[in-house]
């Protein structure tokens, strides 16, 4: 999904949504599993078996959601602690799984955040919470189905063993 597109099949806004990536293609009718707030890019997967969108999107499975995030500023190891405690945000308990720092330059830094739920805007809130700008936020995979070099915009069909492994991944939350 690029940057920009909303996920759902139509808007009441008239805002484009994530199907422009599919307007040349001829899919019986398929819905997004999950979502990607706007301003977010990344993997999205889309199916036509409800069952298959309800085990992956359930949050009873778990199923870790990995995502490369640019943040203005740097992230020291007591920021990364304080993330990785999670915070309370509009009344909700939210946490990451995982936060680790990829690398970082003169005025930003790239972190690895790892959720096994995912709520409205999860990341961008705690990150929010702590006065961290968030820059660039992409989901680079779906428990073990990795974005890979597929392009923005793009789209592949999964492959019979994909799809099996999907259904049948669980994580056990710690």
């Amino acid at each position: 999904k690029p940057r920009g597109l909303v996920t759902t099949a139509s808007d009441e806004q008239g805002r484009d949504t994530v199907f422009e990536c599919l307007k040349d293609e001829t899919f019986p009718h398929i819905s997004p599993v999950g979502r990607l707030d706007k301003a977010s890019e990344g993997l999205l997967l889309f199916t036509n078996d409800n069952a298959w969108a309800d085990q992956i999107t359930n949050p009873v499975t778990h199923l870790p959601k990995t995502y490369h995030v640019q943040v203005g500023g740097l992230i020291d190891e007591t920021m990364l602690s304080r993330l990785k405690r999670g915070v309370v945000h509009e009344g909700e308990k939210l946490t990451l799984l995982s936060v680790t720092k990829l690398r970082e330059g003169e005025k930003n830094t790239w972190l690895e955040i790892i959720l096994d739920e995912g709520r409205n805007r999860h990341i961008r809130r705690v990150l929010e919470a702590h006065n961290i700008e968030t820059l660039c936020l992409i989901r680079v995979a779906v428990g073990d189905l990795v974005l890979g070099k597929l392009g923005k915009g793009s789209w592949r069909h999964l492959t019979a063993r994909e799809v099996t492994q999907m259904s049948a991944a669980r994580h056990v939350a710690p």
